[in-house]
């Protein structure tokens, strides 16, 4: 055991996810279509043309990796800062550097930029001159869609490439590396893992391969003394190991998208997957029951009446019961939704009632349809002329106007031929019979 006076390397303190960082291309794990032999990114590393780029993706997929290997390939100088900690002090900085290089040692410089989406527009503009005079080339990393949070002008000056998570086969082979490496890995602590464990590991890792390595170095210092890492001993470090979900980003709103649209597509399997992939991943699982009642009004609507009753009776669950009773009901809510006929003409009719509107306006409502509540009101004529609809035949005021004058004459609400609102359009084709039966005889 080291005491106070022992010297100890760097690299005791260096996590084991940083200790084996690949170091060439070769290394890298997964992003094949990106780095495959002819691929257009592989052929601007290994030919050192170099060419300002963004690295969109998933935490844990190289992104940061991939940037040092495309300097040390290029032979650049690899300049950092990170968006979360730096602003346009530190980018001058860095410039500065990169501007030194390039006079001093006539080297070109990498700049890369982690979390790049953090930086405001200002400061991304910040970047533009040098990377159109070629003092840096611009890498910047994201786990966000540029589209959305990178401006434009720095969008047109760098090619964007998606990193993929990577598969389990990959991260199985960086396990297998870090057990095995006896300078960086955990091969000289003659640590053993059982084959099943590391699918195990590789699985729970959900892409990423740092947080593989995290969760095998924890597991690691829990070994027994054999120093052997057992299913207990796993299945301990893997309890917190909650799945990629980003309650902002990117990924939250794909998930999202993909849950509504099962729902949509009549899908329950597909829909209770994305359900609980949310909840696995720490959505708030009110939210979730706000959005279920959207797409019982918005995919269903009156083809079924009781669509929304189960999906309101989900959410007061989860507000009374919480978990996991709450999950439950959320579930039986969605698998409901998925199941039942489908219509959307509530949302259509008021999507098109909201155009008109703020097209024509504020109306008068019609004078037969206001309320007389005093002598004055009905001296003016309120009300008067009104009928009453219960004491006509079929309990309906045949011909009756009910929009305000001004507005287009013409049917906002179509339903369709699933569920109830079969017998709606059948009763409402009725009505409207009688109200041509009343126009043509006057």
């Amino acid at each position: 055991m080291a005491d106070l006076f022992t010297t100890i390397t760097t690299d005791n303190y260096r996590p084991l996810a940083d200790r084996l960082r690949p170091r060439n291309i070769c290394e890298v794990a997964g992003q094949r279509h990106l780095l495959a032999q002819g691929k257009p990114l592989y052929q601007a590393i290994i030919t050192g043309k170099l060419h300002s780029m963004i690295l969109w993706g998933p935490p844990g997929t190289g992104k940061t990796t991939l940037a040092r290997i495309i300097a040390t390939q290029c032979n650049a100088e690899f300049l950092s800062i990170s968006a979360v900690l730096s602003g346009v002090k530190e980018i001058r900085a860095a410039i500065e550097q990169a501007q030194l290089f390039k006079q001093r040692e006539q080297r070109r410089s990498v700049l890369f930029v982690d979390e790049v989406h953090r930086f405001n527009k200002s400061q991304q503009d910040a970047f533009l001159p040098h990377v159109e005079d070629g003092t840096v080339t611009f890498i910047g990393a994201t786990t966000e869609n540029p589209s959305f949070e990178l401006n434009n002008a720095l969008l047109s000056r760098a090619r964007v490439y998606v990193l993929k998570p990577l598969e389990c086969s990959d991260i199985r082979a960086v396990i297998d590396r870090a057990l095995a490496d006896t300078q960086y890995g955990l091969g000289a602590a003659n640590i053993t893992m059982a084959d099943e464990l590391r699918d195990q590991l590789a699985q729970s890792a959900d892409g990423d391969a740092r947080r593989a390595l995290n969760l095998l170095e924890i597991a690691s210092d829990l070994a027994d003394e054999q120093q052997t890492i057992d299913t207990q001993v796993l299945k301990d470090v893997m309890a917190q190991s909650a799945r990629r979900f980003d309650k902002q980003g990117e990924y939250f709103y794909d998930q999202i998208s993909a849950l509504h649209k099962s729902v949509r597509g009549s899908a329950p399997d597909a829909a209770l997957y994305w359900l609980v992939r949310m909840l696995d991943g720490g959505c708030d699982p009110i939210y979730l029951a706000r959005r279920i009642v959207r797409m019982a009004t918005e995919d269903i609507g009156n083809a079924d009446l009781n669509a929304l009753n189960v999906a309101m009776n989900a959410w007061d669950v989860q507000e009374r019961l919480g978990s996991p009773e709450g999950e439950l009901a959320l579930a039986q809510a969605v698998i409901y939704l998925a199941c039942v006929p489908k219509s959307n003409a509530v949302y259509n009719a008021y999507n098109a009632m909201r155009t008109d509107i703020e097209q024509y306006g504020s109306l008068e409502v019609p004078i037969h349809l206001r309320n007389a509540p005093t002598t004055l009101m009905k001296n003016l004529g309120y009300g008067k002329q009104y009928r009453y609809a219960h004491d006509e035949p079929h309990a309906y005021a045949a011909g009756e106007q009910y929009l305000p004058d001004g507005m287009p004459k013409k049917s906002y609400y179509q339903p369709t031929d699933y569920g109830l609102e079969r017998k709606i359009k059948e009763r409402l084709a009725f009505l409207r019979q009688l109200d041509k039966e009343v126009k043509d005889e006057s």
